[in-house]
């Protein structure tokens, strides 16, 4: 995945850098499953965002690759959670908006830049 390779830390292995994603995919599908991270769907756009994610628990992993990495590994509360915010929304996750990096820091705002 992308967030593998593009937000590596100086001298940090591919392998260091797999195992952290890993982490913090596993920890906010926790967070999601538990209910102190919130899925939302941006209504005009369609991209996701993760209300209540700590940016320090986050590791540089953006909600796009956090949305993808779910999509295949996550629980099927979290996916379920997820599929609750697209109908909240009114409409699915556009993955034409993840690809061109819409994306909030607040869970309410969304833009890229």
């Amino acid at each position: 995945m992308a967030c593998e390779t593009f937000r590596r830390t100086p001298n940090q292995t591919l392998t260091e850098r797999k195992a952290e994603v890993k982490k913090v995919i596993y920890d906010i599908n926790s967070l999601i499953a538990a209910g102190k991270v919130k899925p939302v769907v941006d209504k005009l756009t369609g991209a996701i965002a993760f209300q209540g994610f700590d940016p320090n628990l986050r590791d540089g992993v953006t909600d796009a690759c956090v949305y993808r990495a779910l999509m295949i590994t996550g629980s099927s509360l979290t996916k379920a959670k997820i599929a609750q915010a697209e109908t909240m929304a009114g409409r699915s996750v556009n993955k034409q908006a993840l690809a061109a990096g819409v994306h909030s820091h607040d869970g309410q705002t969304f833009g890229s830049h």
